[in-house]
């Protein structure tokens, strides 16, 4: 409407009298009421003014009140032909706010909306949610984004551009940088200050290698610039060119994709000059995704954000550290709605106190879609602790609650919050001291908002009143004083406010029946005027009034008295109940008393924030750098780097003053005089100090017993032993110091989460166990329901959902143990509470795996037939059946009735199953955890007559490893490859070695894929009578489908040739069976194809004390002898240090090279021989620091040598992928040195650190590999195909007395043409394209569309208008149109048509199309057939497709 029509109402003053006084009281609230035809798009108050504005966003109209919303008055500067879509106050200078329009012209106001300027930009708004972006310090600096449309052909081509105004618009901006995403001063922020130039600018925009009319998010960076982009700088946030996929800027943060998963990585810096990764644990299902996580309300010592988990609306809260860089989980299960809006917001004034709402049935939600179940948890530490909220114990009325408040989980509070707003603004508190307000529910969930009441704390969240039945509007006013609220359940009449903090409660008639929409006030609430915007009964609507009215209420008249000194008080902001110290003051306000009977008066005065110091305690303090924290204690990370002025006498007893190890959090004000002073410098000895540059030093730890497991937890620093004497020991720091863990337990072992690298769990002989989320800093108690299991399986088995643990335990086997079994329960929460699955199990595991995407909640159980009597007991007579229970066990389904047992590999499912009746073993795949099908073997290779065991698969395929020989005699048998679906297997490598536990000498090289070491029984058939094995290595470089010896050096390491020297001569290396430790590979994921081993030149493998050691810099293409005698190694700091020790003696030194074994230095640790059994380091091998594990040749007990080459040198490798010539670095491929350009038909380049560079590689972010190209075809690319063997000459040929298989004419991928099957299938990780295609014989058309020629199509398209044209030309000549005809004058009047007229000539039109469609329903049927082929069973109930290009109905995985 025309804003002309405006009604005011003014209720007059009312007096009264009290008693027989008789003296005037204050005066009732005065009301105005003005009508508008729409609610408004955006309704706020200029920043501590009077001012506010109505942007009506239906009709394009903005208004203005300059007596907070008494008066309304039209912007009439703004032409009427301008439409409004947006109106924005500055946020740092409350004189100006922006009128943007639909078109290029916008309007400004510098005197907050009294008049408005117009100005011109060059393009039309980007309707982004933020177009514009504000300078903190100089406010006529701002960013504006446009919108640019070229007119490409029939379309428009759009693209944004940000143009810049360092005068508040008053010139025409100018251009910024287009194709971008977004802009934003570096200085836009009053909280984050930092030296950076003034004019320092973040754009996120698109390279210039984007192609087309949009654009993904992989190819967006960050530029900067400090001269509005006359010059340009990439940010490269310290990882390189690799710093693409930028998603959003923020205050301090940063974002951007990584890799083709979706997964977002966090950036943040504290001075724009160092970007830090932010490093969230490994958890679960909270993963960054895009447009998956929110930056929610924070505080000024830390970020918090909240990660969607999967797909759904539920999120899990991280909370960052000081400098933002590492985060740990603060809340799992928080609510969120499809828009990203978080249930969480700090209380406004008191640090560290915040409010949040939590799913409580998550896994229902997340399985069943099932409505959410809400739960309000409340933190006073900044997120560090979480607890629901104290409910009253009476209601508004004085009457007991029906629940027993002490009971937190049946009894609390729960209250409405940012994901169901029903007003503006936050959605608890204010601006006034320690009030706190919401609408919601006691009991054990929060209940619908109509059926809530409405709550109020005065003391910032610690303890809450109901203060009015049912769900109300809220505002605070003068500084809390006077609390205003309104219904917000149904239509009323009235208001309701009280002046002594919700004790008592006045209403005030309106005069008219409203439905509250928004209640407001200006954004301190310091004023005693307030909004009521409401939606008029439709009686009390006037004929030209509007349906919606803004309600001024003015309470300045209620009390006629300003406060004084005597009627404030002093309220601390508590952070804990029993706590009033927060970051090291006692934080107070002052407010005025709840009976006081006055007014503050206050207006536009924030409360002013009190400090008493604090004497300084624990929790005011943090590890300081280079110390790490380990329960209750910081220890040191490493050895402490000092100055080179510090420790130069060499002085055994020389000293010097270091770290405590803590430091005081920053921002913290607590007085050291009065309390701990935990950052004193300590006079620590020399020994503790870190060398010279140079230098090497070590630590030696004895222990009591043999060590029996040890390990890291991965990406950390801290490593758990296990002794034979039942204790476990922690280290923090690699081994340099050492802790022992709960005295006075006794372990049995522990174990590391699969999919977490934070959580492990300490196992004891009892119930009882300890975990930890944090890799070991603090360690907590638990009780599982039983103790672990004494039947050979894993007591705990896990899922990528973390919390998703199982628990196979003892029952009933104290005593007699007549009914001893093993029992599962699973935990959804980490084992606070358990869920029975099933009784008399031989092993339960999750379905889902980290590759294996099948049903998150889906449960694998090996479960006995009968399930009565001893367990230990059983034998074959009780079936042990594989059940799968969906839905957690809750729908189970048998699907085999008697199994050896199941197992995952990779995104494989692998079954043993056993029939009785053949007394043999069947192999069951499935890729979906539902349908299996049935391993076929080649001929005399099924496992129904012999053992076999799965080995690595990790490239498409199954590797079997069966055994062909049988006991007493050595074993060793044929290695079988699967092809991609795991269902058909055909021989890879005879003869192939392993051990009498099953345990087979096959590796891959890690970083490599398809490159695998394997060694062969070279004496098949002496073997069988003389019972001694000889054996050769074998090298694939093509995932198995051929073999070759290893070719051997030319000359040693001393540069003599090898004895042997003839064609039969190779190198041959020990392999797994030997090794004392499965963890020693030959390869590190520190350094892609650098390779170690232990062997001989000669014609077979020499025994183990006469081997040498060797290394390979190539992916094992080429060898060279790097030192005589057999020895451990170990890679460290991604290959720039190789230790290696002796391995066939007892020994006090260890070498160590630094150019891959072209020197080598010796390092001497002991003046005691010990006999050293391993060498270990973090499994990324990035680190310098190494621990011998070993003993005292004359005694048990443990020696752990910590070897730290941390300071050998200083200097950081430099990567400069512009000038590669001038780095550390060189590019490499696995093809050098071979005639095969490409390995798996493709040619790829790695960045490896150049041999000789003396340099740290340290812990940067992995160099990716680069591809140059995929490959044409050739034999490498290929294997045999099912029931054929390779010959001699290395040709595959049928298998006698077998058929090949059929051929598959299914036409998928809309293939043109199928071909018949060869004796060659390609390798299924191959990526080759064209060339010699070996597996393809006869090629024949494809049924369906794609199946015909071009002039097939060419007849088909034209048959129907050749027609068609026939047709017409036949109805020209009969019609009389053609000359020299007579045509009689037709009476009718209107048109007769004839049954052969143009118009059934039209009609044919769609038979045409019909025709063109039952060709394509051909195709399509042809493609329902090949899927329908592909699915048809061979047993039965078990469907998978045994095809190799068969399609494999997956579960679609959630993540």
């Amino acid at each position: 409407m025309a804003f002309c029509r405006r009604t005011t109402v003014l209720l007059s003053a009312t007096f009264a009298f009290l008693g027989y006084i008789g003296f005037a009281t204050a005066q009732e609230p005065e009301v105005s009421l003005t009508y508008f035809d729409n609610l408004p798009g955006s309704l706020f108050f200029f920043e501590d003014t009077s001012s506010v504005v109505y942007h009506d966003i239906l009709a394009g109209e903005l208004y203005v009140s300059q007596d907070e919303g008494k008066s309304w008055n039209g912007a009439e500067d703004i032409q009427s032909s301008s439409r409004v879509s947006m109106v924005i106050p500055h946020p740092f200078d409350n004189r100006y706010a922006f009128a943007l329009t639909d078109g290029t012209t916008h309007y400004r106001t510098e005197d907050r909306g009294k008049t408005w300027r117009p100005f011109e930009v060059p393009a039309p708004l980007s309707y982004t949610p933020k177009p514009l972006s504000f300078h903190s310090d100089k406010w006529e600096r701002i960013l504006y984004q446009g919108t640019v449309c070229e007119r490409v052909g029939w379309n428009n081509v759009c693209t944004d551009v940000t143009y810049y105004t360092t005068d508040g618009f008053s010139s025409t901006p100018k251009e910024l940088l287009k194709d971008t995403s977004t802009c934003q001063f570096a200085h836009s922020s009053k909280d984050f200050k930092h030296s950076a130039h003034e004019d320092l600018i973040y754009c996120i925009a698109y390279d210039s290698s984007s192609i087309g009319t949009s654009h993904s998010l992989a190819s967006s960076r960050l530029y900067s610039s400090p001269d509005f982009f006359q010059t340009i700088e990439i940010e490269d946030l310290g990882i390189g060119k690799n710093a693409k996929g930028v998603g959003r800027v923020c205050d301090r943060i940063q974002d951007l994709t990584s890799g083709s998963d979706g997964d977002m990585q966090l950036y943040v810096t504290v001075d724009t000059k160092e970007w830090a990764k932010g490093q969230f644990p490994h958890a679960s299902q909270a993963r960054l995704r895009q447009n998956a996580y929110t930056i929610v309300e924070s505080t000024i010592h830390s970020l918090a954000v909240d990660v969607l988990q999967d797909q759904s609306t539920i999120g899990t809260l991280f909370v960052s550290n000081s400098n933002g860089t590492y985060f740990v989980e603060s809340l799992k299960d928080t609510n969120r709605n499809v828009a990203g809006y978080v249930d969480y917001e700090n209380v406004h004034g008191v640090a560290g106190i915040g409010i949040a709402n939590v799913v409580l049935n998550a896994q229902e939600v997340e399985r069943k879609n099932a409505p959410k179940k809400l739960r309000s948890m409340i933190t006073f530490d900044d997120g560090s602790n979480w607890s629901p909220i104290r409910a009253p114990s009476v209601d508004s009325d004085g009457k007991k609650i029906s629940c027993d408040s002490s009971n937190l989980e049946e009894c609390s509070l729960h209250l409405h919050s940012i994901t169901d707003p029903h007003n503006f603004g936050p959605i608890f508190s204010s601006t006034a001291p320690g009030l706190v307000m919401g609408v919601g529910s006691i009991g054990r969930q929060l209940s619908p908002y109509e059926e809530c009441d409405t709550f109020l704390s005065t003391d910032a969240g610690l303890t809450w009143r109901m203060v009015r039945r049912e769900a109300h509007m809220y505002e605070f006013g003068d500084s809390g004083s006077i609390i205003l609220a309104v219904n917000d359940e149904q239509m009323t009449n009235s208001v309701t406010y009280s002046t002594d903090f919700g004790s008592t409660w006045k209403s005030f008639d309106l005069g008219v029946d409203v439905r509250a929409r928004a209640l407001t006030t200006v954004s301190d609430a310091t004023s005693q005027k307030f909004i009521l915007l409401a939606q008029l009964s439709r009686m009390d609507q006037r004929e030209h009034d509007g349906r919606y009215a803004v309600i001024y209420l003015d309470f300045a008249g209620t009390r006629s008295r300003k406060c004084e000194e005597k009627d404030l008080e002093k309220w601390y902001a508590r952070a804990k109940p029993d706590m009033e110290c927060l970051m090291g003051i006692k934080q107070w306000y002052k407010r005025r008393k709840a009976n006081a009977d006055c007014y503050v008066g206050d207006k536009f005065v924030d409360p002013i924030v009190h400090g008493d110091g604090c004497p300084c305690q624990d929790h005011d303090y943090e590890c300081d750098y280079n110390y790490v924290r380990s329960g209750d204690k910081c220890i040191p990370a490493g050895l402490e780097r000092i100055p080179s002025t510090m420790c130069t006498s060499g002085r055994a007893d020389e000293t010097y003053m270091g770290s405590s190890g803590y430091r005081l959090i920053a921002g913290n004000q607590c007085d050291a005089g009065r309390g701990q002073k935990k950052d004193d410098p300590l006079q620590k000895s020399c020994s503790q100090a870190a060398p010279v540059e140079g230098e090497i030093t070590d630590q030696i730890h004895q222990f009591n017993a043999k060590v029996a497991q040890y390990q890291f937890f991965k990406e950390s620093s801290t490593i758990l032993i296990l002794l034979d004497d039942n204790t476990i020991w922690q280290s923090s720091n690699e081994g340099l110091t050492w802790e022992q863990r709960f005295p006075g337990e006794r372990f049995l072992g522990f174990h590391m989460h699969s999919h977490s690298n934070e959580r492990a769990y300490l196992i004891t002989e009892s119930p009882k166990y300890f975990y930890t989320t944090d890799g070991g800093k603090f360690w907590h108690e638990q009780n599982a329901p039983s103790r672990p299991n004494t039947f050979g399986v894993p007591t705990l088995r896990f899922q990528p959902r973390t919390d998703l643990i199982i628990w196979i335990g003892d029952v009933g086997c104290d005593g007699n143990a007549q009914d001893c079994r093993a029992e599962a329960q699973y935990s959804s929460n980490n084992g606070r509470h358990w869920q029975f699955i099933e009784g008399y199990v031989h092993n339960c595991d999750w379905a889902r795996d980290k590759e294996l995407l099948v049903d998150q909640n889906q449960i694998l159980c090996e479960s006995y037939q009968t399930k009565q009597g001893s367990q230990r007991l059983f034998g074959n007579d009780n079936a042990l059946q594989l059940i799968s229970g969906r839905d957690y066990y809750g729908k189970k389904t048998k699907l085999f009735e008697h199994i050896v047992g199941f197992t995952k590999f990779s995104e494989y499912l692998i079954v043993a199953e056993y029939l009785p009746a053949r007394n043999s073993l069947e192999l069951q795949v499935s890729l979906d955890g539902v349908t299996f099908a049935t391993g076929k073997f080649p001929p005399g290779m099924h496992p129904e007559t012999h053992a076999y065991t799965v080995l690595e698969s990790s490239t498409d395929s199954i590797f079997l490893h069966m055994t062909m020989s049988e006991w007493p005699h050595p074993y060793w048998g044929n290695i079988l490859k699967s092809n991609s679906n795991g269902t058909y297997f055909g021989l890879s490598v005879e003869n192939a070695n392993r051990n009498e536990f099953g345990y087979v000498d096959f590796e891959k090289f890690t970083g490599l894929d398809g490159i695998a070491l394997v060694n062969i029984v070279a004496n098949p058939a002496e073997a069988m009578l003389t019972e001694r094995k000889v054996l050769q290595t074998r090298i694939t470089h093509n995932d198995g489908g051929s073999w070759k010896p290893l070719a051997p050096p030319k000359v040693d390491s001393h540069g003599r040739a090898y004895a042997c020297s003839t064609t039969s001569c190779a190198l041959h290396v020990h392999g797994f069976t030997e090794r004392r430790d499965a963890r020693a590979t030959y390869s590190s994921p520190g350094v892609v194809g650098v390779v170690m081993a232990v062997g001989n030149v000669g014609e077979v493998l020499a025994p183990y004390t006469e081997s040498d050691t060797f290394l390979s810099r190539d992916g094992g293409f080429t060898w060279e002898e790097v030192h005589k005698d057999a020895y451990l190694w170990e890679f460290g700091d991604s290959g720039s240090i190789i230790l290696i020790v002796n391995d066939e003696e007892a020994t006090d030194h260890v070498l160590f090279t630094t150019d891959e074994g072209l020197s080598w230095r010796e390092y001497k640790f002991s003046n005691e021989k010990l006999r050293i059994n391993t060498i270990v380091t973090v499994p990324e091998d990035t680190s310098r620091k190494f621990m011998l594990l070993g003993h005292s040749p004359s005694s048990s007990s443990s020696t752990i040598v910590h070897i730290d080459f941390t300071s050998l040198t200083h200097r950081q490798c430099v990567l400069n992928p512009d000038d590669p010539t001038h780095d550390d670095y060189e590019l490499w491929s696995p093809s050098e040195g071979r005639t095969e350009a490409c390995l798996f038909g493709r040619q790829t380049l790695y960045q490896r650190r150049k041999r000789d560079a003396s340099c740290v590689v340290g812990k940067e972010a992995e160099v990716e590999h680069k591809l140059v190209h995929n490959c044409a075809c050739g034999p490498d690319d290929f294997e045999c195909e099912f029931n054929y063997v390779k010959n001699d000459e290395g040709r595959c040929m049928p298998v006698p007395a077998t058929l090949p298989l059929a051929d598959d004419d299914s036409c998928r991928d809309n293939e043109e043409y199928w071909y018949e099957r060869t004796a060659y299938r390609k390798v299924a990780h191959s990526s080759c394209e064209g060339g010699d295609r070996i597996d393809r014989g006869t090629r024949h058309f494809c049924p369906g569309i794609r199946g015909h020629g071009a002039f097939f199509w060419t007849m088909v398209f034209l048959f129907p208008f050749a027609i068609t044209a026939l047709v017409v030309w036949w109805w020209y000549q009969k019609s009389g149109l053609a000359r020299g005809t007579i045509r009689l004058p037709d009476y009718s009047g209107g048109h007769k048509s004839s049954g052969s007229g143009f118009v059934d000539t039209l009609a044919s039109v769609p038979w045409f199309l019909i025709g063109l469609g039952g060709i394509a329903y051909a195709y399509v049927s042809s493609k329902l057939d090949s899927l329908s082929m592909g699915y048809r069973s061979r047993r039965g109930y078990r469907d998978l497709p045994i095809d190799e290009d068969a399609q494999i109905l997956r579960f679609e995985d959630e993540e």
